[in-house]
């Protein structure tokens, strides 16, 4: 796709416009790609418009009817052979990967790549129970009938990935879909063009059909253009104010949606915690890939009594944090975006004026590139910026809260609810705590781990999104519901139909048989109605 390849990109056996997985993008429109470690372009790309867009999905459309007819066992294996492309170009992936983000090598390994078979064995496992007709129990109301539940694909599902994780959330999406039988048209982020490109890379290599999986290029008018074309479903990924719009584009037709936004995600410190663990903890997680995720802690909520010992520890590993580009054997490397850079700037430099204390990093590094170093901050009040929106880079917030009643009411208190987390020893305790919170996910003395099991559902409240996947949700998210009833049709009619003459009194003793769990009445109220009928039918 890339009409300007980088040296990395070289690497693998180039992709071309051929490629079923590939659309055709007008090449009257490109952009360039800046290196988030040096600066240095990376080559241009294009940018799909509508037209090719709709063609994207047509073709997508014309594959939906074969993939779905196909036998669930069929579409497995097929899907299946994805683990067999990670093996094969894992090394060449992760470069590529680490390259376009700035993220270091093993994290690319790690997050992107790794999480992909662990999802394929439940996948595998899960499916063909999930997707199978099953019975349901049928009320005594319904006597002679009998209840199925059954699952049957949306259509085509048109999906747009964000740049944080590119690989790892463009792929189990689609996955997802694949299986039960939907067609997919994946949108990757403009952010990230060449970790898109290998993504289309390992749908092609997958052998797919042609037209299963689609990728079309480009930035947010492309994203756009699949919102407005002839999809079944949405499925998006990415920032609360690009996800209203998605919301309001499948509204408007209606199709559904699934949205998975942001997060300001807790990270509550009981006065018995493990403080030790907790302080790696907490550098692990809001500093791995940056800060940029969803799931990283952006709040550190710390009970009183052991906040300044807590931060004490906490200072001190983050000062070991080895800070550069992939190849630079780095614990943490630059930011992506630089739009969000400008965010964490923001964020910081209003916290620092506002009377928070910077006690590590604080502004940008002194080299090329988009690098900003970890940062502590204390003294963070509700009212700041730091505090209230999603900062999504290197920064942890840390504040002191009188008890743990007062923390769950902060964490509480926000427009967020994803992923939140609580320290403590007394894992009854943490129990407590962990339903009480206003989140998609609770770890207990964990981070980010919940987000990477297989059969837990993912997802978030409020403005942290609408849907969940990953687990058995994950495959049913992209499914309707069909309710199927049987009855034998022995009889010529049933006794509730016409005539209703002299069925009221029976009626209403099935009422009370029904109402007050009373089988005699019920009894008593059928045999009624049924021989009304009989005598209605001479």
């Amino acid at each position: 796709m890339r009409l300007v390849p980088s040296p990395a990109a070289q690497e693998a056996p180039p992709m071309t416009l051929a490629d079923p997985t590939l659309s055709a993008p007008s090449p009257t429109r490109l952009f360039e790609k800046y290196s988030p470690v040096t600066g240095a372009s990376m080559g241009q790309f294009p940018i799909a418009d509508s037209e090719a867009v709709e063609g994207a999905v047509a073709r997508a459309r014309a594959a939906f009817p074969g993939w779905r007819d196909t036998p669930l066992a069929v579409r497995l294996e097929a899907i299946n052979r994805g683990r067999d492309v990670l093996l094969e170009q894992a090394e060449t992936y992760a470069r590529k990967i680490a390259d376009d983000t700035g993220k270091p090598i093993i994290e690319a390994l790690m997050f992107e790549l790794a999480v992909v078979p662990m999802f394929l064995d439940h996948y595998l496992k899960r499916a063909p129970k999930l997707l199978t007709r099953r019975k349901v129990s049928t009320p005594m109301a319904l006597l002679g009938k009998t209840g199925y539940i059954e699952h049957f694909p949306r259509g085509v599902i048109g999906i747009i990935a964000p740049w944080n994780f590119p690989f790892q959330l463009s792929v189990l999406p689609v996955i997802s879909a694949l299986i039960g039988g939907n067609t997919a048209v994946l949108k990757p982020s403009e952010v990230t063009p060449i970790a898109g490109e290998v993504v289309a890379d390992f749908f092609r290599r997958m052998g797919l059909p042609p037209g299963v999986v689609e990728v079309v290029a480009g930035d947010g008018s492309t994203g756009a253009a699949l919102c407005r074309a002839n999809v079944d479903m949405l499925f998006f990924t990415g920032s609360v104010a690009t996800g209203r719009r998605v919301a309001a584009a499948a509204a408007e037709r209606p199709i559904p949606c699934e949205l998975e936004l942001g997060g300001k995600d807790v990270f509550i410190v009981c006065a018995d915690a493990n403080l030790e663990r907790a302080a790696e903890a907490v550098v692990f997680g809001s500093m791995a890939n940056c800060g940029q995720a969803c799931v990283s802690v952006e709040r550190a909520l710390v009970v009183d009594s052991v906040h300044d010992r807590f931060v004490e520890l906490v200072k001190r590993k983050l000062a070991r944090i080895k800070v550069g580009g992939p190849d630079e054997q780095a614990e943490m490397g630059p930011m992506t975006f630089a739009k969000q850079l400008q965010t964490v700037e923001r964020h910081v430099e209003a916290a620092r004026q506002a009377g928070a204390k910077v006690l590590t990093g604080g502004q940008r590094l002194d080299r090329a590139g988009l690098f900003y170093p970890p940062t502590l901050l204390t003294d963070v009040r509700p009212d700041m910026d730091i505090y209230r929106e999603e900062t999504f880079g290197p920064v942890l917030p840390v504040i002191r809260v009188r008890d743990e009643e007062e923390a769950v009411r902060l964490a509480n208190a926000s427009e967020f609810g994803l992923v939140g987390s609580v320290w403590t020893q007394d894992l009854d305790k943490g129990m407590r705590i962990a339903s009480r919170l206003e989140s998609g996910q609770v770890m207990i003395n964990d981070v980010f781990s919940s987000v990477g099991h297989p059969g837990l559902p993912f997802g978030g409240v409020r403005s942290s999104g609408l849907g969940r996947y990953h687990g058995d949700e994950g495959l049913l998210t992209f499914m309707n519901p069909r309710a199927i009833l049987v009855d034998r049709g022995k009889a010529d009619y049933d006794p509730i139909w016409y005539p209703y003459t002299d069925k009221l009194a029976s009626a209403f003793e099935v009422f009370r048989g029904v109402a007050g769990k009373k089988l005699g009445s019920l009894v008593r109220g059928f045999l009624g109605l049924r021989k009304a009928s009989i005598d209605g039918h001479k």
